[in-house]
C-alpha cells in the first residue's frame, strides 16, 4: 500500500502504532492502519508511506518491518514556463 498518513491520526497502541492513510494526493476516504515493528524516524502525519500487508475487517494490517517513509524532496525542478 502507498498513501499519505493523515495528520493527527497516529496513536501508539499495544507495542505498535495505529493511524489512518489517504491516497497519495491527500484526498479520498481514509483507511485505518495498524502496524507493529520498527518505525522510521521521519514517520509522522502528512508523510507518504509504503507498507506491505493486507486488509482484515476493514483495517489494513501492516506486516512487521515493512514500513517505509518517503521523505519529501529537498530539491525541486523549475518549470521553463
Amino acid at each position: 500500500m502507498t498513501g499519505r498518513v493523515v495528520k493527527g491520526s497516529v496513536r501508539h497502541e499495544d507495542g505498535g502504532i495505529a493511524f489512518r492513510v489517504v491516497d497519495r494526493d491527500g484526498h479520498g476516504e481514509s483507511l485505518p492502519v495498524t502496524y507493529e515493528g520498527a518505525v522510521p524516524d521521519p514517520f509522522r502525519g502528512g508523510r507518504e508511506i509504503v507498507l506491505t500487508g493486507s486488509v482484515m475487517n476493514g483495517t489494513f494490517v501492516g506486516e512487521p518491518e515493512t514500513l517505509i517513509t518517503k521523505c519529501p524532496s529537498k530539491f525541486t525542478t523549475k518549470s521553463d514556463g
